[in-house]
């Protein structure tokens, strides 16, 4: 049998799984919107609107995203985090990915509709050179200032790339310290983009199946502990 064989009844099966997401309600989202924070990850021009790898699978979350972030300042909750790529010029990401996102290009800047939120003055930035945020970068300290957190939403993209490493480095440091957090992974403010098997062929590049990595990855990060929800319904 093939691959695609003996897969048909694990995508069945996932399938099935992330139509049954839940819709988790604001208020049981953040019951405490002092103890609560949002860390966005790679919601950037360079992903979202310009350049060789954006996409507009990925634009989509722009509103989901501002939207959530808006509610959640309203109810109290005031920790927000962006992590975003800003990449040196001779960064070795590019070997894998190509040159994107350059430090102090537009490219590497906050999407406007962040940007103009009013609340963005207060909102901390954190940049980094690589997929992973875990080094070279103050994320830990941001961390470790904020002993009073008990609840993380992680949201922005790649859902296979950063998205998962965000979201498994929380859970990952969680239980190698003892932190009782809890990890919320909103489904519709995340994404990755799609690449056909042809269209790879005519680059050339490795295709990338936008669907079915998002799938596969959302689901991966719920089997290591994190909650993976529909939407934070505002």
């Amino acid at each position: 049998m093939s691959l695609a064989e003996r897969s048909t009844r694990y995508l069945d099966y996932l399938e099935d799984w992330l139509d049954a997401l839940p819709v988790l309600l604001l208020e049981r989202a953040i019951p405490d919107p002092e103890r609560t924070a949002i860390i966005s990850v790679d919601v950037i021009n360079a992903f979202l609107y310009e350049g060789p790898l954006s996409s507009p699978r990925v634009a989509a979350i722009d509103k989901p995203i501002t939207h959530l972030m808006m509610a959640a300042w309203n109810l109290g909750m005031h920790d927000i985090l962006l992590l975003q790529d800003a990449h040196q010029e001779d960064s070795l990401e590019f070997d894998a990915f190509g040159a994107h996102a350059l430090k102090g290009t537009p490219g590497a800047e906050a999407i406007d509709k962040i940007k103009t939120l009013p609340f963005y003055n207060r909102v901390e930035t954190i940049y980094k050179d690589s997929i992973s945020l875990a080094f070279n970068n103050t994320f830990r300290d941001w961390l470790d200032q904020r002993e009073y957190l008990k609840t993380l939403i992680v949201i922005g993209d790649v859902t296979d790339l950063c998205v998962y490493h965000l979201a498994t480095y929380l859970r990952f440091s969680a239980n190698a310290y003892h932190k009782n957090w809890r990890i919320i992974l909103p489904a519709n403010c995340v994404q990755t983009w799609h690449l056909s098997v042809e269209g790879a062929e005519q680059i050339p590049a490795m295709p990338h199946h936008g669907d079915l990595l998002h799938a596969i990855f959302l689901h991966h990060i719920a089997i290591n502990g994190i909650e993976v929800v529909k939407e934070i319904k505002i």
